[in-house]
């Protein structure tokens, strides 16, 4: 969708957007629409019994006096109580509404906006951030889909936005590009996402001064990664740890921060195996990859200004012959020992050796992982936060300040040594899973011991995030996008402040 911000726009042959503050007070865009259809907005309003609610709306078509295809009321809230989450949440409920309306563009009138709750070219910028967010849609494999559901929103112009709101948007649109190529990921079919395409992908946007390199499995196997190569023994699609660079510092700032994301691609279980019902959503346990992969193509678009690097163990867990056994023993690159109890713990066996190599490569003070780890963490959390779990409060306290303004929502869960012995093997240095207790906290004390002394650590458990089947504030149904947004305000907090 293409969005722009012009200083006039017709809205002949198009849908017109007008806003109104809680109590019915009407923009300058909505009074001129009322008075020139002799008060059928107000009317139709007070039929919908519409107030002017945050993100509330009302659609009216071929209002009498305008020459719009539709005229869409969207409400504001209480005035003088906006923020950015406010006019995000507006944004999204206008594309929402329009999306598959018919109407091909649209002209959003922000002229003579005022008392908003922050700065007007910020409230803009962000309405555009909403907008282009809910105006995701993934609809690559439909051939037969009616005309009438099909989208056909294809631009907006937001008329008479504060000066200095285009600029922002610019800023904002990479961080965007980095959600939605996330969302394409964790979307896409596993026949279409597998270790070797998703490399092929992020090499395809070639994105200027994003570095891309990877290692195959004999590189790995030289490095002693057997417990990230054993996962993806039985599957005929060859494992590949992918490693992005982004340096917007020309050299001033060392590699202080490491992000890694768990990327198997399609986990069936392995011999351990899944059952068949909802199997299928396995295509999306590679949502931690997707967003260390989003947040590497936003920082890059926007040209942050910070040194990152980005890993993702990339890897397809399937049942054959020669994939591992429960009962199994392999050792990690640390040369620690894992007993392998259950082929469906595979997870933390892909991260372990790519945050050891992260670590031994680049010697980060900061690493975060991020990771569809645990079935726990949804019970525990469902689908409202990730858990986080770190062995810094100052880390700690950046990245649950990063998740309240970028709305990517954490929830900060316990570490403790009394959990290790459920991950204490007879016969080798730890086993990979620690029964159905505390199932998500022992899967990050299992991590934590790929931890070198002095770094900081954060594991954020995002198995409940990346994928929804209920529409929410920024997304449809589908792929959601987390972790880009969080990761990308942690980089402006942290490394851009």
């Amino acid at each position: 969708m293409q969005i722009e911000f012009v200083s006039e726009a017709s809205a002949s042959a198009a849908a017109l957007v007008v806003f109104s503050a809680k109590d019915m007070v009407l923009s300058k865009g909505a009074q001129a629409v009322d008075e020139n259809g002799g008060g059928a907005l107000r009317k139709a309003a007070n039929t919908a019994r519409f107030t002017g609610s945050e993100a509330a709306t009302v659609d009216l078509l071929a209002v009498a006096g305008n020459d719009a295809n539709r005229v869409l009321l969207v409400g504001m809230g209480e005035a003088g109580k906006g923020d950015a989450a406010r006019w995000e949440k507006i944004g999204a409920a206008l594309a929402a509404k329009l999306l598959r309306s018919g109407d091909v563009r649209a002209v959003v009138d922000m002229s003579g906006l005022s008392d908003l709750g922050l700065d007007a070219k910020e409230a803009a910028a962000h309405l555009a951030v909403g907008i282009a967010q809910r105006g995701y849609a993934f609809d690559h494999y439909f051939t037969k889909k009616p005309k009438t559901q099909k989208v056909s929103l294809e631009k907006v112009e937001i008329m008479g936005a504060a000066d200095g709101a285009a600029d922002l948007w610019a800023e904002w649109e990479g961080v965007v590009k980095g959600v939605a190529f996330a969302k394409d990921l964790v979307s896409e079919p596993a026949n279409k996402v597998y270790p070797l395409s998703f490399v092929e992908k992020i090499r395809a946007l070639e994105i200027p001064g994003l570095k891309v390199e990877v290692l195959d499995e004999a590189q790995m196997e030289e490095a002693g990664m057997h417990a990230l190569l054993g996962v993806g023994l039985g599957s005929e699609q060859p494992s590949r740890l992918l490693i992005m660079e982004w340096d917007g510092t020309d050299g001033d700032q060392k590699t202080s921060h490491v992000f890694v994301g768990k990327g198997v691609t399609f986990d069936s279980g392995g011999i351990s195996l899944k059952p068949g019902a909802g199997m299928e959503d396995m295509k999306w346990d590679m949502g931690g990859a997707g967003a260390v992969a989003g947040t590497m193509v936003a920082l890059a678009s926007r040209k942050a200004k910070a040194r990152i690097v980005g890993i993702c163990g990339l890897v397809e867990n399937m049942p054959d012959g020669k994939a591992q056994r429960p009962s199994d023993v392999v050792t990690s690159m640390s040369g620690q020992t894992i007993e392998v109890i259950n082929t469906d713990a595979e997870g933390r066996l892909v991260l372990c050796d790519a945050m050891w190599w992260a670590q031994e490569t680049y010697k980060p003070d900061v690493l975060v992982d991020l990771a569809t780890l645990t079935g726990a963490i949804i019970i525990g959390l469902g689908h409202e936060y990730a858990g986080a779990y770190s062995n810094d409060e100052g880390l700690a306290a950046d990245l649950l300040k990063a998740s309240a303004t970028s709305g990517d929502k954490l929830w900060r869960m316990p570490l403790a040594p009394r959990y290790d012995r459920q991950i204490d093997s007879q016969i080798a240095d730890m086993k990979n899973v620690g029964g159905k207790d505390a199932g998500s906290i022992t899967a990050a004390q299992f991590l934590k011991r790929f931890v070198q002394d002095g770094v900081k650590w954060a594991h954020l458990d995002v198995a409940g995030m990346v994928w929804d089947t209920k529409a929410r504030r920024l997304h449809d149904r589908g792929a959601t996008g987390f972790g880009v947004r969080l990761l990308d305000q942690y980089v402006r907090d942290v490394l851009e402040s």
